[in-house]
């Protein structure tokens, strides 16, 4: 028999959602904010990686998007009330790889004294939008960290991969012979 699988629950239609492990919190808590902030980071590294680029990047990029899934499962668990399954964890290993990735990339550009203009074609403004969106998920994770016991490996992850997108975006400015402005202050 072929039981039929449903999306909507309509437990959250008052406002409320699960963590991992029972707990309800209203939606706008601040786990709730941290994993929907990964959620859309995920969402644009899946744009970026649609796009026409070279298969080694592309599979780097399903890797990420994997991580960040772990790092959203361990924001969303309850710690008060554990679930009894074990989660998927960050590692140093993830982070070691978005360093030599970047690395890779870093060893056929040329260095970087100023900041760059976001642009120039749209896969390089992809990335530039995932960046600050990484930003701004680290941002929120560490204030959920106040309060929250986080696991440091995933703040550590989210601050290397703005950096990697960083990097991602300047090498697809070369890849696609894209202008790279560099930010000059008006004195």
């Amino acid at each position: 028999m072929n039981k039929e699988y449903k999306i909507y629950t309509k437990t959250g239609d008052k406002g409320e959602t699960s963590l991992i492990g029972g707990m309800r919190v209203p939606k706008y808590h601040e786990r709730i904010e941290a994993y929907g902030t990964l959620d859309e980071l995920n969402s644009f590294i899946g744009l970026i990686r649609d796009q026409d680029i070279d298969e080694h990047t592309r599979n780097t990029l399903i890797e990420i998007q994997d991580r960040i899934f772990t790092a959203e499962s361990l924001l969303a668990t309850d710690n008060e009330n554990p679930p009894n399954q074990s989660l998927p964890e960050i590692t140093e290993k993830d982070i070691a790889m978005l360093e030599k990735e970047m690395d890779k990339m870093n060893a056929t550009l040329s260095p970087i004294t100023s900041f760059v203009l976001p642009g120039g074609h749209p896969v390089v403004s992809y990335c530039h939008i995932g960046r600050t969106v990484c930003r701004r998920a680290e941002r929120v994770t560490l204030r959920l960290a106040q309060n929250s016991d986080i696991n440091d490996l995933v703040l550590k992850y989210l601050n290397r991969l703005s950096d990697y997108l960083f990097v991602l975006s300047r090498k697809f400015a070369d890849d696609f012979n894209a202008i790279e402005i560099h930010w000059k202050a008006r004195i």
